[in-house]
């Protein structure tokens, strides 16, 4: 067998891996410089103190929902999301069924995405504590709680039973909630100087 080929098509697909990132690192460049003049920068910055969120999922966040303190309650804006779980009711009797899937499917896809991140024990590892720099002392107190709650809630979840999927949709719900309470704490923090 020829390796020659091999390694001709294993140098193709680095260099294509290496494009890529490259790509990767100038999108993020850019989004760094839009956020820069942004009057919403202080809610990404402190919604990246969350655990599994990074610049592009925070600015996403808040690229799609806007103003969450528009919200009343979490309860509202999971609605919104569609992460909370369709009920069919008749007379007394009550079934609760899978989530809605209702409103925003891309806000909701990142939220489950960013869950994934609180399978593993919760910890305070350096790139999170450098990360979680910027955001405001209120959304710190907040992120550490949620990686405290969702991580632990995550691996009772996982002991009782339930499938992963529908663990990390229960994270993505509760994270929800964290979203919108660090986002009107900043907003309040703001409007209050």
């Amino acid at each position: 067998m020829d390796f020659r080929v091999q390694q001709i098509v294993l140098k193709e697909y680095l260099d294509a891996v290496k494009q890529a990132e490259e790509r990767v690192r100038g999108l993020n460049k850019e989004l760094e410089r839009a956020l820069s003049n942004w009057s919403l920068k202080p809610v990404v910055e402190s919604l990246m103190a969350l655990r599994g969120v990074q610049l592009v999922t925070a600015m996403s966040l808040v690229t799609e929902l806007g103003d969450i303190s528009r919200f009343d309650s979490p309860r509202q804006l999971m609605a919104y999301v569609g992460l909370v779980p369709s009920e069919h009711s008749s007379g007394g009797k009550t079934n609760r069924g899978g989530i809605t899937k209702t409103g925003n499917g891309r806000v909701r896809r990142l939220l489950v995405e960013a869950a994934w991140c609180y399978r593993f024990p919760a910890r305070r590892s350096y790139p999170m504590q450098k990360k979680a720099e910027k955001a405001a002392k209120q959304a710190q107190a907040i992120a550490r709680k949620a990686q405290k709650r969702l991580c632990d809630r995550y691996r009772v979840l996982l002991r009782s039973g339930k499938i992963k999927g529908k663990i990390t949709t229960a994270i993505a719900n509760e994270l929800c909630g964290f979203v919108w309470a660090i986002a009107c704490a900043v907003m309040a923090e703001q409007t209050a100087t």
